[in-house]
């Protein structure tokens, strides 16, 4: 879920996105991680509350690709399996994710459209968002901010009911519109 302004959003780039800044990063784990690390070093990607993985940050995209094969093909040659390598290109999807590697709810912000915008990350099992959102799937809705009764605030949102096609029955659950509110910020 991103939050912000909407001249900052409609400049966002999914996870389907091209690179923002033409950089990406590779990180490596796996049963054989310590022996790649020997072999072709790397640092440790640090991540709040995550094993971390080795890899490098800020490269080049041809730079990651290459890396990445080198990695995967070491793996082929002397072990099968056992190593996964990732290129994870900066998509603001992804640069979002990588602001949150350091808070204990792996939120983060990042400058989008000359606006700071909030990612926060859901779990498939959270059901507080529908799947497949963005604004090309019509997904965008306004969020709120409103102290409760103590003072705290929380940060509200409604998703509106699925619409189902004419022949399709919705649960009922799904018939009407969801109020989500959300962690006390």
């Amino acid at each position: 879920m991103v939050i912000g302004d909407a001249a900052g959003l409609d400049a966002w780039t999914g996870s389907a996105g091209e690179s923002a800044d033409g950089l990406a990063d590779v990180t490596y784990w796996g049963r054989y991680a310590d022996d790649a690390h020997a072999q072709f070093g790397g640092e440790r990607i640090a991540q709040h509350g995550a094993d971390a993985p080795h890899g490098w940050l800020d490269l080049p995209l041809a730079e990651t690709t290459a890396r990445a094969a080198e990695l995967t093909a070491w793996r082929d040659r002397t072990h099968g399996n056992g190593l996964i390598a990732s290129i994870d290109e900066h998509t603001d999807f992804y640069r979002c994710g990588r602001a949150g590697w350091h808070h204990p709810l792996r939120v983060g912000a990042i400058e989008l459209g000359g606006c700071r915008v909030l990612g926060i990350p859901w779990d498939a099992g959270d059901h507080s968002m529908r799947h497949g959102g963005e604004r090309a799937a019509g997904q965008v809705y306004p969020v709120s901010l409103a102290a409760d009764e103590s003072g705290e605030m929380l940060m509200r949102w409604v998703i509106p009911p699925y619409d189902y096609d004419a022949d399709a029955q919705a649960p009922a659950h799904r018939r009407s519109p969801t109020l989500v509110t959300w962690a006390r910020c």
